[in-house]
């Protein structure tokens, strides 16, 4: 009831995959809502973390290869804002000037080691996949 005929902005801390951004707008608009909208506080993220996050990997993520209007098509929004990265950068050095550099490889792509290339991220996806096929053989089992 609370939704229904109105224009609704939806906040999350960010857009992984896009799953459960979907599954949220699909509940506002089964709610009701006239149009939906939704706001990432982080920046999109287009390249897996590396570092020992468990995270998916690039072809997994739903800002992989593609622009804002096209996220916010397949989340089901009618607009899609995200955080900027230079924005929340200097927000924190703001808060601590003595930061001088950040890890926000999986923004930009630009990795602190600098070893990490496209043949480095493709070889991570095919390691991911053989561990799913290996898994769903065990379950099959």
């Amino acid at each position: 009831m609370e939704f229904k005929g109105k224009n609704v902005l939806l906040v999350d801390d960010s857009i992984v995959r896009g799953t459960t951004s979907r599954e949220i707008v699909e509940m506002a608009r089964s709610a009701g809502a006239n149009k939906v909208f939704f706001a990432s506080a982080a920046p999109p993220v287009r390249f897996p973390n590396v570092y020992g996050i468990d995270m998916p990997t690039h072809r997994e993520l739903i800002a992989s290869g593609r622009d804002v209007e096209q996220i916010a098509k397949e989340i089901g929004v009618d607009g899609l804002v995200y955080q900027d990265l230079s924005d929340l950068e200097q927000s924190l050095r703001d808060i601590n000037p003595k930061i001088g550099q950040f890890d926000s490889s999986c923004f930009n792509g630009q990795y602190v080691t600098g070893d990490i290339d496209e043949a480095y991220l493709e070889s991570l996806f095919h390691a991911n996949e053989a561990v799913k096929r290996q898994q769903q053989a065990a379950l099959d089992d």
